[in-house]
């Protein structure tokens, strides 16, 4: 069965933990890393209302940590997320939450 990362978005943080584990763990160079964390904003809304909003995305160098995973250990990003805000999870399952959450993203390799 497939898997992936379901990230929850209104809980990332923009911490940058999951980029700073998995670069950790996989000994990537500055710069590289299978887990990216994106900010779009800030912007401005009515008179004194700020916004912005983070959101980690999946890069090609990762392989959702397939050894911790042989070992039934979550992914480094996962294990070190702050606010839990990305799982691990099947892409059924992660269908039907998906479909009724517009703020929750699901990426699979």
């Amino acid at each position: 069965m497939a898997k992936g990362l379901l990230a929850n978005l209104r809980w990332c943080i923009g911490c940058h933990s999951c980029e700073v584990a998995c670069q950790t763990k996989n000994q990537f160079p500055a710069g590289q890393t299978g887990i990216k964390v994106e900010t779009v904003g800030p912007w401005t809304y009515g008179e004194d209302r700020h916004q912005f909003t983070c959101f980690p995305l999946l890069t090609d160098q990762c392989n959702l940590c397939a050894d911790r995973m042989a070992e039934g250990k979550a992914p480094s990003c996962v294990q070190h997320c702050q606010t839990n805000c990305i799982q691990i999870m099947d892409a059924e399952e992660a269908a039907d939450i998906v479909k009724d959450n517009d703020h929750v993203l699901f990426m699979r390799l």
